[in-house]
């Protein structure tokens, strides 16, 4: 197999132009990154989603700007949001932190009896330079952005003259007016875009990985041809006019698939036999419906809205954030309602602790949870978390999207499991997706569902992604086998070498009993694992020597390893560290190479840390 030579700064996949992740080949370059050095920055061809903007939606926001930004407000910049609904949020939640600010919002709509039966919607905060670090925040906090395939289509619309504007508002410090498309003043002279964030993202495409000759990201062209994922594919399989009634379709085999009902791997959108039924899953609830699954455009976004719908039907109350977790599902808690309590460690003495505070009054609207936590693969308690949410009131949410129900079953512990479908569910790394589960024998179910059906719930998931998570989901659950034991293989590699501090997987981890609880008979560990060196030169050099991919996020069906806490948590290592978090950890997202073919390669990462290490003693 050919090993994966990506350049500082390309997409991964290569040549995709809808990927997410990003090339950072070296340590170095991560740190680069972090620092906002030019030589990385300047080379960034995209990057992680919710933290780089990709370049379709900059091109739409500059477009939008230059229309729509007014000339006489300084240097502007802007967010692209789904829809109204959104925007008011975001305006909102900048409004909450600083009054004595500018922004305009112009809602935009597609015009009816133009050829394609999409109805495409965009809403554009715009804002001055200084108030963009909040409006920044909302975006990244809560994953409801607009997906870089929406952008594209959008801005098709909008130079055709399509895309029309139904509404717009102007907020200051001194007023907020709403007016009508007719009412606006448009700008004289066009006013520039905003610039790349300073934080990375990764956007990536891959071509559907074969359980027979699992692929490397594609590098040449020629092969880039093969996989390309983009307007070629819908045109080719759909014709121009993407019908939706098959959008609903691959809809509803998604659904399907989360819930464990539909395990086979044809291609639901060739024909119209009816779907399995739900009712027979892998989850063990035969009273789950496809109604108590929602679809989101993202994995944080489905957090952000689970939520918000426990704050709709149970009231202004504190959460608690358990476990060291992903970085923005905490700063939702922390700044979107009363706040939380953060236990980081996810430990029995966590638990004793917030049982403490129980007993004396304390009231919580939930407890959030990832199963296993990231980058440590702790496993929580949920039996024992369970109990205590049925003694004293509060509903659980489980973040699945590192176990995988095809691994566990978190539901019957949980009254919400959410999960980020961008993911192992897609594996392609070419579109981003998240999911929210109800579990009907819930307390809270009814409330949940009422909160989330009359005023949560927006329909936010881009249809073109739909199609594209559908196809890339069909070998999930074959997929799932072959990377669990690809990934116990690599971890009989790293235990056995005396470099190594630690490894993690749940298979290792003291909290191993917690993983085994809920693991579905025969299942395996996943594929995500850490490692620990007794010294910083042996991370570098390990990193540096592994010869796979290396950028942000997980899950892909091609291995991909990254510094993640330098990446996530680079101005708070020493409070991460507080937690047992190693600043030099590496983490590997284990993908679907042949099994010999990764140990080669991790022995020979080992072998360069070893003489690292000697050279530093």
């Amino acid at each position: 197999m050919t090993v994966p030579n990506f350049t500082l700064g390309e997409s991964i996949p290569s040549d995709t132009a809808h990927a997410v992740s990003v090339s950072l080949p070296t340590w170095r370059s991560n740190v680069g990154y972090e620092e906002g050095e030019s030589w990385v920055i300047d080379n960034m061809t995209t990057g992680y989603p919710r933290f780089f903007v990709h370049k379709s939606i900059q091109a739409l926001v500059q477009d939008l700007i230059s229309r729509y930004g007014p000339s006489d407000q300084g240097k502007l910049k802007a967010i692209a949001l789904p829809q109204a609904a959104a925007a008011k949020r975001c305006v909102d939640f900048i409004r909450q932190r600083e009054l004595d600010v500018w922004l305009s919002v112009v809602n935009l709509q597609s015009q009816p009896g133009k050829e394609t039966s999409i109805k495409a919607t965009v809403s554009v905060v715009i804002c001055r330079s200084e108030a963009f670090p909040l409006a920044k925040q909302y975006w990244q906090h809560t994953g409801d952005g607009i997906s870089s395939r929406r952008a594209d289509f959008c801005h098709k619309l909008l130079k055709e003259g399509s895309l029309a504007v139904v509404g717009s508002s102007i907020v200051s410090a001194s007023n907020s007016r709403t007016s009508t498309p007719g009412e606006m003043v448009l700008p004289s002279k066009a006013a520039k875009g905003p610039r790349r964030y300073q934080r990375q993202s990764h956007p990536q495409t891959h071509s559907k990985a074969s359980i027979d000759k699992p692929p490397s990201p594609p590098r040449d062209r020629a092969a880039a041809e093969v996989v390309d994922e983009s307007s070629q594919f819908l045109e080719e399989r759909f014709g121009r006019n993407l019908d939706l009634s098959l959008v609903t379709r691959a809809e509803s085999a998604i659904k399907r698939r989360i819930a464990g009902a539909l395990r086979h791997e044809d291609d639901v959108l060739s024909h119209t036999e009816p779907l399995p039924s739900i009712s027979t899953n892998s989850r063990g609830i035969d009273n789950l419906r496809e109604s108590d699954i929602y679809l989101f455009s993202c994995g944080m976004n489905a957090i952000f809205n689970a939520h918000r719908a426990l704050l709709g039907s149970r009231g202004q109350m504190k959460s608690v954030s358990f476990g060291f977790p992903y970085v923005d599902t905490l700063k939702i808690l922390q700044k979107f309602g009363p706040g939380c309590f953060f236990y980081g460690n996810a430990s029995e003495a966590d638990l004793d602790d917030l049982e403490e505070k129980l007993k004396l009054g304390e009231k919580l609207l939930g407890l959030f949870c990832e199963f296993p936590g990231n980058p440590l693969l702790t496993c929580p308690n949920l039996p024992r978390i369970r109990q205590l949410a049925d003694t004293y009131d509060f509903a659980v949410v489980v973040d699945e999207t590192i176990g995988t129900f095809a691994n566990i079953n978190v539901l019957q512990h949980s009254d919400i499991v959410v999960s980020s479908l961008t993911k192992i569910f897609s594996g392609d790394c070419n579109v981003m997706g998240g999911s929210a589960v109800l579990n009907p024998n819930s307390r809270y179910y009814s409330a949940l569902k009422r909160a989330l059906d009359d005023d949560v719930y927006e329909d936010n998931y881009w249809p073109e992604d739909i199609i594209f998570m559908e196809r890339n989901s069909r070998d999930f659950a074959s997929r799932v086998e072959r990377i669990n034991t690809n990934s116990e293989a690599i971890c009989e590699v790293l235990l056995s070498s005396s470099t190594l501090k630690r490894v993690y997987y749940p298979k290792y981890v003291e909290s191993k009993p917690n993983y085994e609880a809920v693991r579905v008979p025969g299942a395996g560990y996943g594929g995500l694992l850490s490692v620990t060196f007794k010294e910083k030169a042996q991370s570098v050099a390990f990193y540096d020597a592994l010869a796979t991919a290396k950028g942000p996020s997980l899950g892909t069906n091609f291995t991909l390893t990254s510094p993640y806490v330098v990446l996530a948590h680079y101005n708070e290592l020493d409070w991460a560290r507080g937690f047992g978090v190693d600043p030099d950890l590496v983490r590997v997202s284990v993908g679907l190479e042949q099994t010999n073919h990764l140990v080669e390669i991790f022995k020979t990462a080992l072998t360069a840390a070893e003489k690292a290490g000697k050279e530093t003693s």
